[in-house]
């Protein structure tokens, strides 16, 4: 059989790289090209993806090779797995990275790889890659590199020192998860690493604080990824793993990826995919759990220990604390604020701003655009009191209603944030 051409390899490795969820790119430091160099965090030019903070970015996405040492059962690219085989050397991702570029495909590179050889062995070519774009061919576009967590500490500094963004994937939320199905990853490890990144992460902008010419080390922060659905972990223990990461090793994001059903699979894996609402639920609660004040125990229960699919977590839990209801806006301090379904952090602050000069009418909530019949039922303005919201009826009040799908219409695509 003849060895695969570049186009070939692309396609293989762009479709492995699919599975990877942690690639956006938001939080890097901006860079401009016109000074020299080329590529850009910050120019126009490129419209084919907004990253959170309203920035357009389109990310040339593939691994380095799809081989892999591992045999992790929930991955498409397992020692075990049938699939077709490709690895780019260093040199041709370099190029690729270069010719989209200047075609105005791309504006950065995510990078991943399966474990060749060894993990230093394979740390070494996907650092190779970064170093080589920024030092021969000074592109100051975005590079966000995946970590192996066995790589050694010299390879994980020099990836810091080359990448926007660095992440190391969780996989799975619990070690059991981790025993059950990729006994040869270890989640102690993986979180050693992590605080590894996190303190050299500190370091890097003490250093830049005392002096603006110190080389920074992964100015966009770590993010990492969980799998949902692969195993019987409830919701409560992935959003406990991402609130435990945020807090003790300060990632700037958890990414949830639904575990989809893949060729050959083993019989520890469940047959069918989770629905997609649950992720789409996962990060709606992490962004309640990010901005909104609300913590693990409150968003799930012992005696319900998965997100509501049919509520949102916020509506979900406003609907088991109505007691609360409603909230006064024209008095209410921001934190009970930020409680109120279909109030984001944005018109929160709007509303504390417009209440110094006035109080609070229904008419100002329509110019804020804050969803109203989402709203209303919980808040009390200076011309509207809701009557008070009984458990009868009020789903079937406040749910949205459901959509009847075509039958070969594509899934909708899952959101990673908004106002909730």
């Amino acid at each position: 059989m003849s060895k695969p051409d570049l186009a070939a390899k692309l396609e293989i490795l762009a479709d492995a790289a699919k599975y990877d969820a942690s690639c956006a790119s938001s939080g890097t430091t901006k860079r401009d090209a016109r000074s020299g160099g080329i590529g850009s965090t910050t120019g126009a030019g490129i419209c084919h993806s907004y990253t959170p903070d309203g920035r357009c970015v389109s990310l040339l996405k593939v691994l380095l090779t799809n081989y892999c040492v591992y045999d992790c059962l929930y991955c498409i690219n397992r020692a075990s797995s049938g699939v077709r085989r490709a690895r780019f050397t260093p040199e041709e991702v370099v190029q690729l990275t270069l010719d989209f570029y200047r075609r105005n495909y791309i504006e950065g590179l995510f990078l991943s790889s399966g474990i060749i050889r060894s993990p230093d062995y394979t740390m070494e070519q996907v650092v190779r890659v970064a170093r080589t774009l920024r030092v021969e061919h000074q592109f100051r576009g975005y590079i966000h590199l995946k970590t192996i967590p066995e790589a050694s500490p010299e390879l994980i500094e020099q990836a810091g020192r080359w990448a926007d963004r660095i992440s190391i994937n969780v996989e799975l939320p619990t070690p059991a998860d981790l025993a059950q199905l990729a006994p040869e990853k270890n989640l102690a490890r993986i979180d050693q690493s992590m605080q590894v990144i996190q303190a050299r992460i500190a370091q890097g902008k003490a250093e830049r604080a005392e002096s603006p010419r110190a080389p920074a080390f992964a100015p966009a922060g770590q993010s990492t990824q969980m799998i949902v659905g692969a195993t019987p972990s409830p919701d409560a223990d992935v959003l406990a793993r991402a609130d435990q990461l945020y807090r003790q090793r300060k990632l700037k994001r958890v990414y949830y990826s639904a575990f989809s059903p893949i060729p050959d699979a083993s019989r520890h894996l469940p047959l069918l995919a989770p629905p997609l609402v649950r992720e789409h639920r996962l990060y709606q609660a992490d962004w309640l759990l990010r901005f909104y004040g609300f913590s693990v125990g409150e968003l799930t229960t012992p005696a319900a220990p998965d997100l509501r699919l049919d509520v949102d977590p916020k509506m979900a839990w406003a609907l088991r604390h109505r007691e609360h209801f409603p909230v006064d806006l024209n008095l209410a301090p921001r934190e009970l604020l930020l409680r109120v379904p279909g109030l984001g952090v944005r018109n929160v602050d709007r509303i504390l701003r417009v209440r110094r000069w006035h109080r609070l009418r229904l008419d100002d909530l329509l110019r804020l655009r804050v969803p109203m019949k989402k709203a209303l039922p919980f808040v009390a303005v200076a011309d509207h009191t809701p009557h008070r919201l009984e458990a009868a009826g009020a789903l079937r009040l406040l749910a949205p209603p459901a959509d009847q799908l075509d039958l070969f219409a594509p899934a909708p695509a899952s959101v990673r944030s908004g106002e909730l």
